[in-house]
C-alpha cells in the first residue's frame, strides 16, 4: 500500500485500518516506517523488504500468506514497485494464486505529473537516469522524439548534471517542470525548458535540494506521411507499369520501395487513367 511522500496527514483511512489488522508488515526501512506507524497507533511486527534482501525474503513471506497470514507491504514513501522494492513478492503471490490487493495513495510521479500543465493522456515513467554522463546522454538521446510526457526521478547530488545532459540533448524550448520536496514545506514544482533549467539552480542553491521529479514535454507529434512518392518510388512505379498490371506493379513496388501500399495505388491509378489493368494487364484463365 501507498505511504505519504513528505506529509505524513496523506495516510487515507483503509490503509491504517489494513495495517492495524495485518500479521506483520513488510517495510524498507523499520526505522523510517516506525515514526508512521506510530502517529496512527498501529502497532504490529515489522519485516525488513529492500532491494539486498528480497530475493530471499519473499520466498518465506510467500510461506506465511499460504499459511494464512495476512501481510501489508509497503515502502519508505510513495507506491511499493514504483521504483521501491516489492516486485519479487508481488509476482510470487500472483504466481501461487494468492490475492494481492492494492491500496492506493501517494505517489510521486503522478502527483508531478497532475500538476506540471503538461499532457498527461499519454505519459511514460522512465525512474532514475543512468548514473554515469555518456551512458546518461545515450539515454537521453533514445528518448528525444518520444511524443509522450517522460518522467524521471532524480537525486539531489545528480540534478545538476542531469539538467545540463537535457539541456544538451533535447530541443531548446522543450518545456521542463521541476518538482522537488512534494508535499513538504519547501514544496517547489518550477516550470521552465531545458536549456533555461541549469541557470534555474545556478541562481537558485534551495533549488538544488530535496529530491526531485523531472517532468519533460514530449515531442510534438510527427507530421503527416504526405501522399506525394518520392522521385525514386515514383520512377519504380512507373517503370513498373510499363510492364504489369497495377496490382502486379504495386505490389512489387511496395516490396522494392518500402511505401504505402495505398499511396502506391492511388498513383498508379492515376497515371493509368482510372483503370486497374494497365498496359500490361495480367490474363487470368
Amino acid at each position: 500500500m501507498a505511504t505519504p511522500i513528505g506529509n505524513l496527514a496523506d495516510f487515507g483511512f483503509r490503509a491504517v485500518e489494513i495495517l492495524k489488522k495485518a500479521d506483520a508488515i513488510a517495510c524498507e526501512d523499520t526505522r523510517h516506517s516506525r515514526p508512521l506507524l506510530d502517529r496512527y497507533g498501529i502497532d504490529r511486527p515489522l519485516l525488513a523488504l529492500h532491494e539486498h534482501n528480497e530475493s530471499t525474503q519473499a520466498p518465506q513471506l510467500i510461506e506465511r500468506l499460504v499459511r494464512g497470514d495476512t501481510l501489508a507491504l509497503i515502502s519508505d514513501a510513495g507506491t511499493p514497485l514504483i521504483n521501491d522494492p516489492g516486485f519479487p513478492l508481488v509476482r510470487l503471490a500472483r504466481e501461487a494464486g494468492l490475492r494481492v490487493v492494492p491500496i492506493p495513495g501517494p505517489c510521486a510521479l503522478i502527483a508531478a505529473l497532475s500538476a506540471s500543465g503538461l499532457p498527461a493522456d499519454r505519459f511514460a515513467f522512465e525512474g532514475f537516469p543512468p548514473r554515469k554522463g555518456p551512458a546518461r546522454l545515450a539515454w537521453f538521446g533514445s528518448l528525444r522524439d518520444d511524443p509522450r510526457t517522460l518522467i524521471f526521478y532524480e537525486a539531489s547530488h545528480r540534478v545538476e548534471a542531469t539538467l545540463r545532459d537535457l539541456a544538451r540533448t533535447f530541443p531548446p524550448g522543450r518545456r521542463l517542470v521541476i518538482a522537488r520536496e512534494l508535499t513538504k514545506l519547501y514544496e517547489t514544482l518550477a516550470l521552465t525548458t531545458v536549456d533555461s533549467a541549469p541557470a534555474l539552480l545556478e541562481q537558485d542553491p534551495d533549488m538544488r535540494k530535496g529530491e526531485f521529479v523531472l517532468v519533460l514535454e514530449g515531442a510534438p507529434p510527427a507530421p503527416p506521411d504526405s501522399d506525394e512518392l518520392d522521385p525514386e518510388q515514383t520512377r519504380i512505379l512507373k517503370l513498373l507499369l510499363t510492364e504489369c498490371s497495377v496490382k502486379t506493379a504495386v505490389g512489387l513496388a511496395v516490396k522494392i520501395t518500402g511505401a504505402r501500399r495505398d499511396k502506391l495505388y492511388r498513383a498508379a491509378l492515376q497515371w493509368s487513367g482510372g483503370q486497374a489493368g494497365g498496359k500490361g494487364a495480367d490474363s487470368e484463365g
